[in-house]
This record gives C-alpha cells, sequence and structure tokens, in this order.
C-alpha cells in the first residue's frame, strides 16, 4: 500500500488514519512517564527503597526491549492488526493488577508484563512502512513521533498532579482506561496493512541472521539506540535529580520533567518537513550533535556553579529536538535496508533502543547520590549521544564503500 488516500476512518478494511497510529504509539510513551512523579510515594507505599522502585522503569524496559524482538515476527506472520489488539489488552489487565498489586515484588512482576504494550511503538513503524517508501516513511515516522511526543509533554504534568490529590493509584488507573480507548480504536480503524508471507514462526526467525549480517542495519540501530539512551537515562535519573537533589514536589516535578518532551515535538516537526529533501543521514548527523551539544552545555553550567532547576531541564530539550530527528530517520533506515523484514527489523532495533535504555536507565538510578549531584546522569547521557554519532557516521562510511552515496 502507498496511497495514504486508501485510508478512511473508522473502516477497519482500509489502512489506518494517522491519529490511531499516534494514539497506539503514544500509549507506550503513557505507560513509560505518567507514573514518575509518584515514584516517591510509591517507594513508601510498598515500604522499599528508591533503587528497587526505580526498577519499575528499568524492569519495564528491559522486557519491552526483549518483547521487541518476537512483536516484529509474530506481526509479519500474523499482521499487524491482531497482535496490536492482544497487546493492548493484556496491557489493560496488567495495569489493573500493578494497582492491586500487595507488595512490590508482584507490582514489578505486573510492572513488566505491562511492557507488552511495545507492540504499540512497533507496528505503528511498521504500519508507516508498509504505506510509504523510504523518505517518506521517515517523514510520516516523524508525523506519527510528533503527535506521541504530546503525550511525554504533558503526562508528567498529569501524572504529579494526580499523585497529590488521588494517590498513586491514580496513574495506573489513566493507562487502564487510555488501554481501552485504544482498543476500540484499534477495532474499528486499524485495516491489516502486511501481505503475509506465509512463513512459520521459526522461519521468521532464521531471517534475523540477514539483519545481522547488514553493516547499514547495525549502523541505523545503534544511532537509534544511543541517541535515544540519553533519554532512557533521563528517565531514570531524573525523577531522583528533581525531588532529592532540586527538593521539587511531584507537581513540579511533573511539570519540569516533560522538557524533552517539547524539544521532542520540535524535532519530530523538523523531521516531517525535511527529511524528504535533506536525507536522512544528514538528519541523523545534525540530530545526534544537537543532543550531545545540550548536554554539554548543561554539565559547564554545574561546572562553573551556575546550574539550576530551569538549566537541568531546559537543556533537555536539546535532547529531545536531537532524538526527534534522530528516531524517525535512523528507524526509516533501518527498515529500509531490507524492506521485505520491515516488521522483524523494527522489531529488533526497538529492541536493541529499549533494552538498551533499560541497561542505563538501571545504571543511572544505581549512580546517582545526593553527593554526586546531577554528574553521573550527564556523563552517562553525553556518552551514549557521542556514541549516536559514531554509529551515523559508520553507516555514512559503509554507503560510500558500496557506491550508495
Amino acid at each position: 500500500m502507498s496511497d495514504e488516500n486508501h485510508a478512511r476512518f473508522l473502516d477497519r478494511t482500509t489502512p489506518p488514519n494517522i491519529a490511531t497510529l499516534v494514539l497506539l504509539a503514544g500509549i507506550g510513551a503513557l505507560s513509560m512517564n505518567v507514573f514518575l512523579p509518584a515514584l516517591p510515594e510509591m517507594t513508601t507505599h510498598f515500604n522499599t527503597t528508591y533503587g528497587v522502585m526505580q526498577l519499575s522503569v528499568a524492569l519495564y524496559l528491559a522486557a519491552n526491549g526483549l518483547l521487541q524482538i518476537f512483536v516484529g515476527p509474530l506481526a509479519d506472520k500474523y499482521g499487524r492488526r491482531p497482535v496490536s489488539m492482544a497487546g493492548v489488552i493484556i496491557f489493560i489487565l496488567a495495569s489493573v493488577a500493578c494497582i492491586y498489586a500487595p507488595n512490590v515484588t508482584i507490582f514489578l512482576i505486573f510492572r513488566m508484563i505491562q511492557s507488552v504494550i511495545a507492540v504499540g511503538f512497533v507496528l505503528s513503524r511498521a504500519v508507516v512502512r508498509d504505506m510509504y517508501p523510504p523518505n517518506r516513511a521517515a517523514a510520516m515516522i516523524g508525523y506519527v513521533a510528533m503527535g506521541m511526543s504530546l503525550v511525554p509533554m504533558f503526562s508528567p504534568v498529569i501524572g504529579g498532579v494526580l499523585t497529590e490529590h488521588l494517590g498513586w493509584t491514580s496513574s495506573f488507573w489513566l493507562m487502564a482506561i487510555a488501554g481501552v480507548f485504544t482498543l476500540a480504536l484499534v477495532w474499528f480503524d486499524q485495516g491489516e496493512t502486511n501481505v503475509s508471507q506465509g512463513l512459520s514462526l521459526s522461519q521468521q526467525f532464521a531471517q534475523y541472521p540477514e539483519l545481522f549480517k547488514s553493516q547499514r542495519f547495525w549502523g541505523y540501530a545503534l544511532a537509534t539506540a544511543f541517541s535515544s539512551g540519553a533519554f532512557f537515562a533521563y528517565l531514570g535519573g531524573a525523577p531522583f535529580v528533581g525531588t532529592q537533589i532540586f527538593g521539587l514536589s511531584p507537581s513540579d516535578l511533573g511539570f519540569w520533567f516533560g522538557a524533552p518532551a517539547v524539544g521532542y515535538l520540535l524535532g519530530n516537526f523538523t523531521t516531517g518537513l525535511l527529511a524528504t529533501r535533506v536525507g536522512l543521514n544528514r538528519m541523523i548527523i545534525i540530530g545526534a550533535s544537537v543532543a550531545s551539544s545540550g548536554i554539554a552545555l548543561s554539565m559547564l553550567l554545574f561546572l562553573f556553579d551556575m546550574g539550576s532547576v530551569p538549566s537541568f531541564f531546559g537543556f533537555m530539550t536539546f535532547v529531545g529536538f536531537g532524538n526527534g530527528m534522530v528516531i524517525p530517520n535512523a528507524t526509516s533506515g533501518a527498515l529500509s535496508v531490507r524492506p521485505h523484514l520491515a516488521g522483524t527489523a523494527s522489531g529488533l532495533s526497538g529492541a536493541l533502543m529499549v533494552g538498551g535504555g533499560a541497561a542505563l536507565a538501571a545504571l543511572a538510578g544505581a549512580l546517582l547520590t545526593p553527593e554526586r549531584g546531577v554528574y553521573p546522569l550527564l556523563i552517562i547521557m553525553l556518552s551514549s549521544c557521542l556514541l549516536g554519532v559514531t554509529s551515523i557516521i559508520m553507516v555514512i562510511r559503509r554507503e560510500r564503500r558500496i557506491g550508495l552515496i
């Protein structure tokens, strides 16, 4: 399918409307962000430490990354629509189970099960790639991500207010309700876009080596993983920085926490406008450089005792802006290296991105202390962004060698 005009809203015999893809991808962002201002209250409720409670981020990301390895082949085999619906249903049930968890161990188990919503992130991108050629797909992924970025912009604010007035469980009720709404929209609007290859799952997984052998796939996938890794480290560390170092309340933390999402919105808008004309690789290297520059400037301010709440969170908009340029373009590149494996490539690249993010989120949570201040988090984020620059340079050199540029 290549013509978006074939899509008719709320007609499940045609490709899905862009709004459905935005919501399908956005519910995953909601589940990652909305409860973060409640982490201190949840620590008290479950009578545990912040390090243990912070595993609700790291374990979620780890499970999310692992699931993405399987989501792609399942969707290539059985179709985008049924896999999307199954994932959303399980997510709804797990969200309710988190609310009634009797202890932190049970809570963390169901929190990991919530990560099945990875289907939304993986398949919204695969559906776009089903419908459009590479450069156009990058622009459309950018528009999907731009709409999706509104969720992390506002969800921490909403989560902070809900926590102060209704307690930590209110964020999980919000996730469950959003899941029900998403399920209804997927049922009525998401037509199937995948032409099944008729391969068994073992045959689908057997195609992974074809991707593993591609240097360009690895370059694009690692560019996505390292660039987004800075944001995932932020997810793991910023709640501690905000509450323990800056002394922010849940609602104030929620207000400041959404700063990267503002940049992400602008970065995705830039991708939508320029990706077709500028090209994937140039967009990626510019975005990764912008993100690195923002973190470096933030670190310099703290080194000269000029750091503050506005400077720390404000410079995170650079990270969001850079990711808004890197992720849609690098994703389109990874999915276009082997177009017949678009779903599989989406799952594998997503697994690398989120799995690496889980490790960085856990590392940030482990290294941060009031005595060390913001430096461990900023060092992790800057290192990740610089590795993203290195990855796309690897792609450019490879394409020159094989004569693509």
